[in-house]
């Protein structure tokens, strides 16, 4: 085992001493004396496709409604110009717009760094009971009166982290197996969400009917009151963020591999749980557990980029691209009755979970 370690380490010394990189990468250089990294080329084309399909849908969303205002105007409102839209698109349409953006973009880097360290597709938040204790806590402080959309992302961060270290320590076995890891956060998941159908019985009935419509996964009536606490915690985590992008590469190789180059998986693995849970209980306060975006998102975007990481940038893109679209779609749809976005996602991706439970049967329980 000693041998195996030393060719390990010398291979990877060895790699990092000479020129050549992995195909599909270049070497990308801050400066003539700076730090150099590796860039893969087509999660940048992807990134940069995904940024204009993101832009297109974010022009549509704020287009389209019971009052069609032209791309024209809509220019206008974005540049702070005078226009007769100012109404209908900077004070009705932009903040859920704003929102839809955050929440999606929160999930979407979520279920990227939960599935990174379970090594398991069917591992997003709102499977293993993050979004669930996240959500039990949201319906509990508003049983009890607490209704402020500025306190409750927060309340959903404790819960959301309280959730995520139940199913951590219930996991750890001499190391975090992913189907364990799994299995127990669907226990915890159905335990929490009985908790919260208890508060929603207990408590005042129009309370719980402003928590059963907050349940389902909705961006109606958000503005920036709700925008600014997941921006600020979004900003805040943005340095974290980036060290769980370099963090994922070490935490995808074998535990032997990952040892013998001196990486502390237990420390780094739960670095990247906390990173992932904060955004994901931040969305789910802000516009309710909207499912299945962080198992869809990161999933989509290891597929289209070809990556052996989950590339966390093309994961946010791509969940802000499901969440305004599919709010997009719930408001014009079945016009003039609108949908919750929650529901049009849960349509989209209860087929797919069933296919990727059916694809790690049939592949003998690997995911």
């Amino acid at each position: 085992m000693t041998g195996t370690k030393s060719v390990v380490v010398e291979a990877a010394a060895t790699a990092r001493t000479t020129s050549v990189r992995p195909a599909g990468y270049s070497v990308v250089k801050a400066g003539r004396r700076g730090a150099s990294f590796l860039v893969h080329r087509r999660s940048v084309v992807v990134a940069m496709a995904l940024t204009v399909l993101l832009a297109v849908v974010s022009v549509a969303y704020l287009c389209v409604g019971e009052r069609f205002v032209p791309p024209a105007e809509v220019l206008k409102v974005l540049l702070g110009q005078e226009s007769s839209a100012e109404l209908v698109v900077g004070t009705l349409r932009l903040p859920r717009l704003v929102v839809g953006l955050l929440v999606g973009a929160a999930f979407g880097v979520a279920g990227a760094l939960i599935q990174t360290v379970a090594r398991n597709p069917l591992a997003s938040p709102d499977i293993i009971g993050i979004s669930q204790g996240a959500g039990a806590l949201t319906v509990g402080a508003m049983t009890f009166g607490v209704t402020s959309w500025t306190v409750l992302p927060y309340l959903s961060v404790v819960g959301g982290l309280a959730a995520a270290a139940l199913v951590y320590v219930f996991a750890w076995r001499g190391g975090l197996h992913a189907t364990r890891f799994v299995l127990i956060g669907i226990g915890f998941a159905i335990a929490l969400r009985s908790l919260t159908t208890l508060f929603m019985t207990k408590g005042d009935y129009l309370v719980a009917q402003q928590a059963q419509i907050w349940m389902t996964g909705s961006l109606n009536g958000r503005g920036w009151d709700e925008a600014a606490p997941l921006g600020l915690v979004l900003l805040a985590l943005a340095p974290a963020v980036l060290w769980a992008a370099r963090a994922q590469r070490t935490v995808s190789l074998d535990d032997d591999t990952a040892t013998a180059l001196g990486v502390s998986l237990g420390r780094v693995r739960l670095g990247l749980v906390v990173v992932g849970v904060v955004p994901a209980s931040v969305a789910t306060g802000v516009a309710g557990p909207v499912d299945f975006v962080a198992l869809l998102a990161p999933q989509i975007a290891r597929r289209v980029t070809r990556t052996a990481q989950i590339p966390l940038l093309a994961s946010a893109l791509t969940g802000a691209v499901i969440v305004v679209l599919g709010d997009l779609l719930g408001r014009r749809l079945f016009a003039p009755v609108e949908l919750p976005v929650g529901v049009l996602t849960a349509a989209v991706g209860a087929p797919y979970l069933i296919w990727l439970i059916v694809r790690s049967r049939t592949s003998g329980g690997r995911g």
